[in-house]
């Protein structure tokens, strides 16, 4: 079966290791949107942290979407609908900003074009500012402030402490919420049955094309579920091994231009 649909990862396998979309992956990717592939961006990020990727890419003349909050959210990107959302329940927001302090980590969403941090601002945090080149806000009650509309939240400590307390608020939230690991300092809080592969399905459904249809590639934890569910799921050289195990293909690292080469192996 012809593949028809390249949903993309962002940190890590579409862009290298400086934040960058290399010339050849560029190429590539416009190369096939103008054969009539369609081109998914699906990452952790909110979704002003992928507009700029996606302008670069011309998602918006070639009908390519953004599904960002690892699934929260999926737009098409040239009528800037909202195919499908998803949103965290706002009575929940106390009860995490509580568990972030009984367990000394940080805690974040967003408000708009705004990261806002409930705790201090800590190393983990300036990373995800600096990465979607979205401003920071400190706010000193958390669960007062939170009275919008949220995708996630994510707490944020060294990876050995997040490691710990993830299967406990797993138990805690088995019945309401969706918590894993993008990065091993970014804990996601996500609704209930909210992964990439999830909202992938809706997208799908959307589209009127079937899983065998696409290529997903990535390589962290939060990639897991899309290279599971994709009829050709791709893991970067530079992937986690468990998202290496899990893969169909491995291709090379996100700084030898992976994403090219899978394009070229199996769309060109």
């Amino acid at each position: 079966m012809a593949y028809e649909i390249l949903v993309l990862d962002i940190d890590g396998t579409l862009t290298n290791s400086n934040k960058k979309i290399s010339p050849k992956t560029l190429k590539a990717i416009l190369a096939i949107q103008e054969r009539g592939h369609t081109v998914v961006l699906a990452s952790g990020r909110p979704t002003p942290g992928i507009l700029s990727l996606a302008n670069e890419l011309k998602l918006s003349e070639y009908n390519g979407f953004i599904l960002s909050f690892n699934g929260g959210k999926i737009i098409n990107c040239k009528s800037n609908e909202v195919i499908y959302q998803k949103l965290l329940n706002k009575e929940l927001i106390p009860s995490l900003y509580n568990a972030a302090i009984e367990h000394k980590v940080g805690i974040m969403s967003y408000e708009n074009d705004c990261i806002i941090a409930g705790t201090p601002i800590d190393e983990y945090m300036e990373i995800e500012a600096r990465i979607n080149h979205m401003p920071m806000k400190e706010v000193d009650n958390f669960a007062d402030y939170i009275n919008f509309d949220v995708n996630k939240c994510i707490m944020t400590a060294d990876g050995n402490c997040l490691e710990k307390i993830e299967p406990i608020l797993r138990e805690r939230y088995k019945d309401t919420l969706n918590i894993y690991r993008s990065e091993p300092f970014f804990l996601e809080i996500m609704p209930k049955d909210i992964d990439k592969a999830y909202s992938l399905g809706k997208l799908l459904d959307y589209l009127g094309l079937s899983k065998e249809q696409m290529i997903s590639c990535g390589d962290g934890y939060n990639d897991l579920t899309m290279i599971e569910y994709a009829g050709m799921g791709v893991a970067m050289a530079n992937a986690r091994d468990v998202v290496k195990k899990a893969a169909n293909f491995i291709t090379l690292s996100n700084d030898e231009d992976g994403v090219a080469h899978v394009i070229h192996e199996f769309m060109l």
